[in-house]
């Protein structure tokens, strides 16, 4: 009598566990290369805390700072961090934006991440 083996054979699983492996990977750098928040403006409100009159208060007060000392501040609130720490990803949406001018590296970002309750600023070395 004949044995018969239910299994697949050897080499349908092992390109099996290389399609979950690959599908697995693809998902991870995708959350890891998750693209930040565009820079739309001196407050970027992703996370939806802010009501449009304070968004256009900030936003005038934010400008006023930059026409008198050249410092270009910018608010910005996301929806995540994306798995990341704080200090991680305001550094990494920092050097995106490229806040403030290459000369005087004067740049600051004000970031607040709600769900995380975390917040952060981030400066540049001006």
């Amino acid at each position: 009598m004949a044995l018969v083996s239910l299994s697949p054979p050897a080499p349908a699983r092992v390109l099996g566990w290389l399609c979950a492996a690959w599908l697995a990977l693809a998902l991870a750098l995708g959350a890891a290369l998750a693209a930040p928040p565009a820079l739309t403006g001196r407050v970027v409100d992703q996370a939806g805390v802010l009501n449009a009159a304070t968004v256009s208060a900030l936003t005038a007060k934010l400008d006023e700072l930059e026409a008198k000392s050249g410092i270009q501040l910018v608010v910005a609130t996301v929806r995540s961090l994306d798995d990341s720490d704080i200090e991680t990803y305001a550094n990494r949406l920092f050097r995106d934006w490229k806040l403030g001018t290459a000369q005087k590296n004067n740049g600051v970002l004000l970031l607040v991440a709600p769900n995380e309750r975390r917040v952060r600023i981030e400066v540049g070395y001006g």
